[in-house]
């Protein structure tokens, strides 16, 4: 007989097919939602898994649900993304490509957005803190560019934050990856020493 310890640990931890089930599901959402948005089906989005249509809404009982997930783990991977670049290249240069990563994570959530007629998506991101993440992995940044001198002293994060939010708010509505690219490229450099 086993130990209700034992037993409890066992309950707790998914199979190794369902957690595989559990991780291609949202991958596939995640790459659904990025392209198709409001028109994506969950049928299509199980279809696109290699799953039954079961198997999605065992892991995922609502949309909502499904889109929550996503978001966590586009979240996760983009903050976690932050100190690879920083260790490849200097603090601006590694800010500047940290943009397109996190401009690739705005893509999936506008996708995500249009699919949802209800508060979810708003409701994951104050749940994850989203404002308060990006804002500490932007202070890493201007950290590590304050002490090379590739970007100025005086600023603050939530101000770049901001800022940021302003590029991905006046775009939008265009499809124009090239005019979102100038803006950060703009907004990088104006994070630059003055000369």
């Amino acid at each position: 007989m086993s130990s209700p310890e034992t037993t409890s640990t066992r309950s707790r931890a998914p199979r190794a097919d369902a957690a595989r089930n559990r991780a291609v599901l949202v991958e596939a959402a995640r790459s659904a939602f990025a392209a198709g948005g409001e028109q994506v089906s969950l049928e299509a989005i199980a279809r696109a898994a290699g799953v039954g249509i079961g198997t999605l809404y065992r892991n995922f009982p609502t949309r909502e649900d499904l889109v929550a997930a996503v978001y966590a783990q586009e979240l996760d991977a983009v903050i976690a993304a932050a100190e690879d670049h920083l260790d490849a290249v200097p603090a601006d240069a590694a800010l500047r490509s940290w943009l397109d990563r996190y401009a690739g994570f705005v893509t999936t959530k506008r996708g995500m957005a249009e699919s949802l007629r209800a508060g979810a998506l708003a409701d994951a991101a104050n749940t994850l803190h989203t404002r308060e993440r990006v804002n500490s992995v932007i202070a890493r940044f201007l950290e590590a560019g304050v002490a090379t001198g590739a970007l100025r002293g005086d600023l603050e994060a939530d101000d770049v934050t901001t800022a940021l939010v302003g590029v991905f708010l006046a775009t939008r509505s265009t499809a124009d990856t090239a005019q979102i690219a100038r803006l950060l490229d703009l907004l990088v450099d104006g994070l630059r020493p003055r000369a």
